[in-house]
């Protein structure tokens, strides 16, 4: 009989933390979310955004440059901006779902 209401407990919680989820993805600037939750929204996206990063950065690689217009350090840098950017752009958008993973993890955290 406990662990039905201890597996009850937990599907409420699962679902109140869904709920979070998607309250902090439709409207981070939602005045009613605290300001440790918009935070810890941020943080997640932002993780996102690193792990896309990381994830784009060897496709960019194998590109080949135009000898005559590129190479060279300047574009070697100008590329993992691009790429860095690319990877927030993304996570912004929604991403790849990681975010929210990250972000349900942090809220359970914090709660124990």
């Amino acid at each position: 009989m406990s662990s039905l209401i201890s597996n009850n407990a937990s599907a409420a919680n699962v679902q109140i933390l869904d709920a979070q989820a998607a309250q902090a993805k439709n409207g981070i600037d939602n005045p009613r979310l605290s300001a440790n939750k918009r935070k810890a929204h941020e943080a997640a996206e932002q993780f996102e955004a690193v792990f896309l990063s990381q994830m784009l950065s060897p496709m960019f690689e194998t590109v080949k440059t135009d000898s005559m217009m590129g190479g060279g350090n300047g574009e070697d840098v100008f590329r993992s901006m691009m790429v860095q950017q690319m990877g927030k752009a993304i996570a912004k958008k929604g991403g790849i779902g990681i975010a929210d993973q990250v972000y349900r993890e942090i809220l359970k955290m914090q709660e124990e």
